[in-house]
């Protein structure tokens, strides 16, 4: 489990590593290792220890309790000074050593990063506070443990292209196992592939009245057939006759937000470019993005009698020549 190993260990980062760097690492492993796509009997309690260890290290005060006191930081009440806590901790831990073999009627705890010595905690905050942990606790009215924010969390959300033009409403799976939940979500119009969405307050749970974390979903947009995007630009391929590129003409066409008609100017060859201002994805806080469609003249694969003949008239009648003009 999680609360045994080091968390910076499970993310496969070092002590030091930067907000970004865990979050690098997180969303790497967590992709890999989601229940969704992978089928490997293992890789959802794996998928828990990589929540659990970012949930406490993704947040900047609940990693430095966690730095100072270890994986047990939740038991230690918030006033504790680190060291007092470590010199307490190794005396409980030489006195377990000295009585290995003995048994401990009440049973132990373990502490620290992969120590074997198993000791009562009330035996370790007793040191602390001159009694016994309860009375410690006691004093302060409550568990004692101190107001920890809950941690940011993080979820990836896959939408269509047209789900991402007009916004969608989304029910999110949150976790997994027990501590799993379920949210409704509403996806605004116009995200962005990649986009971040914060949720105020839908993270990680505070405890003794601390503030709860955000939520963050990151979009993903499906690849399309029909569609490709670059920010909030829309491109799609524009398939023209040859006599609709040379002589021009309107061309109804498919865009994520509805139908719309082009006009091709006369003499259009594949490759060019026609914009359309604003028909692309939209923009809640500016501009929206535009419409990119791609010219592609396309010639029939057989043609009859009298297609060949007019295409035999026009090759005499005209002195065009492909290979000379740009």
């Amino acid at each position: 489990m999680a609360a045994d190993r080091d968390f910076y260990q499970i993310l496969g980062v070092s002590s030091d590593a930067s907000q970004d760097d865990i979050q690098r690492a997180y969303r790497k492993l967590a992709r890999a290792n989601h229940p969704d796509v992978n089928s490997d009997p293992a890789a959802e309690e794996r998928f828990k220890d990589i929540s659990q260890a970012y949930d406490v290290l993704s947040d900047p005060q609940t990693r430095r309790r966690y730095d100072a006191f270890g994986p047990d930081f939740r038991q230690v009440p918030g006033d504790v000074d680190p060291e007092t806590w470590r010199r307490a901790r190794a005396g409980a831990g030489a006195r377990a050593g000295a009585g290995a073999g003995a048994g401990h009627p009440g049973g132990g705890t373990r502490f620290g990063y992969g120590t074997t010595a198993d000791f009562d905690i009330d035996d370790l905050l007793g040191g602390i506070f001159g009694g016994r942990a309860d009375g410690g606790f006691g004093r302060r009215g409550g568990a004692g443990f101190g107001p920890v924010p809950g941690a940011d969390q993080e979820a990836e959300v896959e939408l269509s292209v047209q789900e991402a033009y007009h916004g969608v409403r989304r029910s999110i799976r949150i976790g997994s196992g027990a501590v799993a939940r379920t949210i409704d979500v509403t996806i605004p119009a116009g995200v962005t592939d990649g986009q971040r969405i914060r949720l105020a307050g839908q993270g990680g749970q505070g405890s003794d009245g601390a503030r709860n974390g955000d939520l963050y979903l990151v979009a993903t947009i499906r690849p399309d057939a029909r569609y490709r995007l670059e920010g909030r630009n829309v491109h799609v391929e524009l398939r023209l006759a040859p006599w609709e590129a040379a002589l021009g003409t309107s061309v109804g066409l498919s865009t994520p937000g509805g139908e719309a008609t082009v006009k091709v100017p006369a003499g259009t060859s594949s490759g060019r470019r026609l914009r359309l201002r604003g028909r692309g994805l939209p923009n809640p806080k500016g501009q929206p993005g535009d419409l990119f469609a791609e010219a592609r003249v396309m010639v029939p694969g057989s043609i009859s009698a009298a297609e060949r003949e007019l295409f035999e008239q026009l090759a005499k009648a005209s002195d065009f020549d492909p290979r000379r003009h740009r």
